[in-house]
């Protein structure tokens, strides 16, 4: 409960900050809507030409890349800013300012400032998932959705830890900004179904970086019902890597030195 008052508190305060900067989060708020937009619209055209990709039809893909776009939504409004601020943090010596407060390092760095303007574009994509289901005339029940929200909330943790890994480079690089960059070109898989990925790409993106399960399984949840195995996976694959991101997170602190060094 103590930190959740802490977090809230630090939602409260990055609240009233955007608000005193309407015009910057509006800009971003219409930016992220371009980008899912130019998505969205990629899928369209291609369909115009095709009626099956890797056996997935039109509104199939649709639910998928909604489902990718939520997490990712979700990941931006909840922890993006920190996480990316983190790298300049260490490189600059403020990251002195996290270890000086009563709590956990990793939690406090990590989730200080929330960025209402992922939360804003997390509706629309959440009303893709919607139409989409509507369009093939899905109507999941109540233990459905608690699953489905659940498989969401896995994929949001194995984005985050996997965020965190890579920035946590900065602990022991100059510069974490590649570092960053390829965690950006991971997460484009997320929005490709898993019959798309062959032997060798699929024993990468599916089973060893669990790029593609994140958004995969809780559609599938959806459109095919309730698989246990696939569910286990998920919730193994983020369990495992969250463990592995503490581990290198604390590994990385104790190379840290100060910005009195």
């Amino acid at each position: 409960m103590n930190y959740l008052r802490i977090w809230l508190a630090c939602a409260r305060y990055s609240v009233v900050r955007t608000l005193m900067f309407r015009g910057d989060f509006l800009v971003w708020a219409l930016v992220e809507l371009f980008w899912m937009s130019v998505n969205l619209l990629t899928i369209a055209v291609i369909y115009q030409h095709t009626n099956s990709i890797a056996g997935w039809s039109q509104y199939e893909m649709l639910l998928l890349v909604g489902t990718a776009m939520l997490t990712q939504r979700f990941l931006m409004g909840f922890f993006w800013s920190s996480i990316f601020e983190l790298g300049r943090n260490v490189r600059s010596g403020h990251f002195d300012f996290f270890l000086a407060q009563p709590g956990n390092i990793m939690f406090m760095a990590t989730t200080r400032k929330v960025d209402p303007d992922g939360f804003m574009n997390s509706f629309v994509a959440l009303g893709v998932v919607i139409w989409s289901a509507h369009k093939l005339g899905l109507h999941p029940g109540a233990r459905d959705l608690l699953l489905y929200a659940g498989m969401v909330a896995c994929g949001l943790v194995i984005h985050y830890s996997i965020l965190v890994i890579s920035v946590s480079a900065v602990f022991w690089l100059t510069s974490a900004q590649g570092v960053e960059g390829g965690y950006f070109t991971l997460t484009e898989f997320s929005r490709l179904p898993k019959e798309a990925f062959g032997r060798v790409t699929g024993l990468i993106f599916v089973w060893m970086l669990p790029a593609v399960v994140v958004s995969n399984v809780p559609a599938r949840l959806l459109l095919h019902g309730f698989n246990p195995w696939w569910a286990l996976w998920l919730f193994a694959a983020a369990a495992v890597w969250f463990a592995l991101a503490v581990w290198v997170f604390h590994r990385g602190l104790r190379r840290y030195t100060s910005a009195s060094s």
